[in-house]
């Protein structure tokens, strides 16, 4: 059944007070702020993505009682067939997304000499080729609706080169201009697209590097920023917002 197909039959007029928010990597860092920031929502119906069980049932437990709904959706969202059947079963469940955050990404290190060209295929795959598919699986039924709010969480890493993460510097370069590409194509449907560009953020990625977590974002601020962004009246959008550690880029 066609995701539009699937949007008309199961979206009925009593969930019209409700936003229903997907958020893939949901399970750690970012992705779990968000979802914590959106959970103490009443009217948030939460659709929690990534591969970890346990670790969306540890989220979805610490939004239960304060979100209208929460769910677990596990996904590796560098499968295309994966994206496709959860996608489904996302609208089959709570509808078409209201929010759709795709958070989903990893770092890993790495020169240009040094990176293979599989890993450098790897990183391109979950930075930026997921983001492609999840917003390709969803875009057409939030089109026909005429409403929605796509968020790209990209990186600094976005705008500028740092030595030793080629391919993490190259998959977010392409996240922006992906993201960028949406809106144009979305602003006469009614979509919002924003791309939140973070610094250093405390989250699994620094574990072990020895930086003072003080010298980190709070996750919780970037999620913050999220959700703050989604409040505006549907006549304005904000495109990128940039968060940076206050002293500056690590």
């Amino acid at each position: 059944m066609a995701l539009r197909q699937a949007y008309k039959v199961h979206r009925s007029p009593t969930d019209a007070a409700m936003s229903v928010i997907v958020v893939t990597g949901a399970s750690q860092g970012i992705g779990q702020a968000i979802a914590e920031r959106f959970g103490k929502v009443p009217t948030s119906r939460l659709c929690l993505v990534a591969r970890s069980q346990d670790n969306l049932e540890a989220v979805r437990s610490r939004v239960r009682g304060t979100c209208a709904q929460a769910d677990v959706f596990l996904c590796d969202v560098t499968d295309d067939s994966a994206v496709a059947a959860t996608a489904r079963s996302v609208v089959e469940a709570v509808g078409m997304p209201d929010i759709l955050v795709n958070n989903a990404g990893r770092f890993v290190p790495g020169s240009v000499v040094n990176t293979t060209p599989e890993a450098f295929r790897r990183q391109l795959a979950v930075n930026l080729t997921s983001a492609f598919v999840v917003t390709k699986h969803f875009l057409p039924g939030m089109m026909e609706r005429g409403r929605g709010h796509i968020i790209y969480i990209a990186s600094v890493a976005s705008l500028r080169a740092f030595a030793g993460a080629a391919a993490y510097c190259a998959a977010k370069h392409g996240l922006l201009g992906l993201a960028r590409v949406v809106r144009e194509e979305c602003r006469q449907h009614g979509i919002r697209v924003t791309t939140i560009l973070p610094g250093a953020t405390e989250t699994p990625s620094w574990s072990g590097s020895g930086i003072a977590p003080e010298r980190l974002m709070a996750a919780d601020d970037v999620a913050r920023v999220v959700q703050d962004v989604c409040t505006l009246s549907r006549r304005a959008v904000v495109e990128d917002v940039v968060l940076r550690p206050q002293l500056g880029d690590i």
